[in-house]
C-alpha cells in the first residue's frame, strides 16, 4: 500500500516537473530586443506618415488618424464600455462603425439573374 502511494505521488508530480523546466531554444531563432523603425523612403519616394491626434469629447476620448490631411479613421473610447472604430474604407467621407480591430469581412456580391 505504501509503495502504491509513493508511485501515485510520483506519477502525479511528473507533469508538473515537465512543465517547470525551461525549454531549449531552436538553433535558428534570433531574439529581437527592439523593433526596427519603418523606412521613411521607399524606392526614392518619401512614405507619408499618419498624423494621430487625441482629444476629449465630453467623457469620451477620440483618436483621429489622418494621412495627407485627410481623416480616414477614428477610434472612440467611451468612458464606459469597449472602444470602437469609425473607418472610411473608400475615402468618400462615409464612416462605417467597426467594433474591434479585426478586419471587416467583405461579402462577395454577384449578379446571378437579371431580367
Amino acid at each position: 500500500m505504501r509503495s502504491l502511494i509513493i508511485l501515485l505521488i510520483t506519477a502525479l508530480s511528473l507533469p508538473v516537473y515537465a512543465q517547470s523546466q525551461a525549454r531549449p531554444r531552436p538553433k535558428d531563432v534570433q531574439v529581437v530586443e527592439d523593433l526596427a523603425t519603418p523606412p521613411t523612403v521607399v524606392d526614392g519616394k518619401k512614405v507619408p506618415e499618419p498624423i494621430v491626434t487625441t482629444r476629449q469629447v465630453g467623457a469620451d476620448t477620440v483618436t483621429e488618424y489622418r494621412l495627407g490631411g485627410k481623416l480616414y479613421q477614428q477610434k472612440i473610447q467611451p468612458a464606459k464600455g469597449p472602444a470602437y472604430y469609425l473607418i472610411d474604407d473608400k475615402g468618400e467621407g462615409k464612416f462605417t462603425r467597426v467594433d474591434g480591430p479585426e478586419p471587416k469581412v467583405s461579402v462577395p456580391m454577384w449578379v446571378l439573374l437579371e431580367w
